[in-house]
């Protein structure tokens, strides 16, 4: 068990560089199964939610071999079905993205419900759903725990028109994998179009794929009879880049964000002006920004609803909810998209914070509040993010426990990196 001791308040100084997204590396890992042959990925994360799709990958016989610091080489072609680890399926909610590739390569496969973080209820119906719209045939049982086990067979997997029930990213990722070797075209209505989404098309367009990002949130897939090998570079982390920008907007002195893609994060830096947030951009490269960061004072409240991208990210949500502490007032925070989405708020009040729960999917914060050391426990990864931040406006010790299950999985070295900027965080093992 891992924990963080947060001695707060701190200010923050220096340059922050912005790793690869978690949630562009675990799909286009998985989608590496389609691919029998090497494929080279740059930018990955070093973030155990990554070990661990590495770690299926592993058990399904594919050849891994880091080649960078960031860097991983993965060769799927001895792969088979004989020892898929259902231990790792059960701890991680990105394991979901194995039911495509593996459905396509080998007609079917047998799984575990897969976990993750505490978002209220994610049934997984969406990707039932557009299963069934491929002509899939499933089988679910329950066993003793009342978890569902899942069987899922396809005798020919062919192109179809394909509409899903809601604007699930996991969804659409595994309807894009299913899509790509089909026979025949699809079309699949109402796709999440996230950044991550996006660069998973990228890669797999790279390897030789025909997708197309159409108007409306339509995505088309020219079904192709084969995969070739393909060397890609994972996106920058939105939401990592996001948690730092309300960093800086707290703590920031001569903050510098670096390495990022401002193009996925137009209505967060929009949000952040509006607040009242000291942000100046700059263009680094072709496809790269910086931000740089002052502390801001006498910051507005503000009203921010979760949407599918474009819109508000709904794992920034949290973030935004603590700097909603240190505004001129009332802020409402409204996340439409999961269940008990609001259940990092009642930490926040025992920081000292002025916090209403409307109802599982609202808040409203009143600010500004001073903020006081207290021991607590995230209950997922972009919370555990936003309270390490917490931690450094608070007066005193903050201790958060469990950090191998949620800040690990989403933050490489998050101590390490921001201690470096003048933070004060020890991490405990016990």
């Amino acid at each position: 068990m891992s924990k963080f001791i947060i001695t707060g308040p701190k200010t923050l100084t220096g340059e922050f560089k912005v790793n690869g997204s978690k949630n562009a590396a675990t799909p286009i890992i998985a989608a590496c199964l389609l691919v029998k042959h090497p494929c080279v990925l740059d930018n990955v994360p070093r973030v155990s939610d990554v070990y661990k799709m590495l770690d299926l990958l592993m058990s399904l016989g594919a050849q891994i071999q880091w080649t960078g610091d960031h860097q991983v080489t993965i060769n799927t072609e001895p792969t088979t079905l004989q020892n898929l680890n259902d231990q790792l399926i059960k701890t991680m909610r990105s394991s979901v993205l194995l039911i495509g590739p593996l459905l396509s390569r080998f007609g079917g496969v047998e799984l575990p419900e897969p976990g993750g973080c505490f978002l209220g209820n994610r049934p997984l119906d969406t990707h039932l759903a557009i299963l069934q719209q491929f002509g899939a045939n499933i089988n679910s049982q329950k066993d003793e725990q009342g978890k569902t086990n899942l069987k899922i067979t396809l005798d020919k997997l062919n192109g179809a028109a394909i509409t899903l029930p809601e604007f699930s990213v996991t969804a659409t990722e595994n309807a894009i994998m299913l899509a790509v070797l089909a026979n025949g075209n699809t079309t699949i209505k109402l796709a999440a179009q996230e950044p991550h989404v996006q660069d998973l098309i990228k890669f797999l367009n790279s390897a030789g794929a025909q997708i197309k990002i159409e108007p409306n949130n339509q995505i088309t897939v020219n079904g192709v009879q084969k995969l070739n090998g393909a060397t890609h570079k994972i996106i920058p982390d939105m939401l990592e880049a996001g948690t730092m920008a309300v960093a800086g907007t707290l703590l920031g002195d001569e903050l510098t964000i670096c390495d990022l893609d401002v193009n996925h994060l137009d209505i967060v830096l929009l949000k952040l002006k509006e607040i009242g947030a000291d942000i100046t951009v700059g263009q680094t490269g072709e496809c790269t920004w910086s931000l740089k960061i002052k502390r801001s004072h006498n910051l507005k409240p503000f009203k921010v609803q979760a949407l599918p991208y474009p819109g508000f990210p709904t794992d920034l949500q949290e973030p935004f909810s603590l700097l909603a502490t240190q505004c001129q007032g009332a802020s409402l925070i409204h996340d439409p998209l999961f269940e008990d989405r609001m259940r990092h708020i009642p930490e926040l009040v025992r920081m000292g914070a002025s916090a209403l729960v409307c109802d599982p999917h609202r808040s409203i914060i009143t600010g500004p509040t001073p903020l006081s050391s207290y021991e607590l426990k995230s209950p997922n990864i972009r919370g555990g993010g936003m309270f390490v931040i917490a931690g450094l406006v608070a007066d005193g010790e903050t201790m958060i426990n469990d950090v191998e299950n949620t800040i690990d999985r989403g933050y490489e070295r998050l101590e390490v990196r921001l201690n470096e900027l003048g933070a004060g965080i020890k991490r405990i093992e016990e």
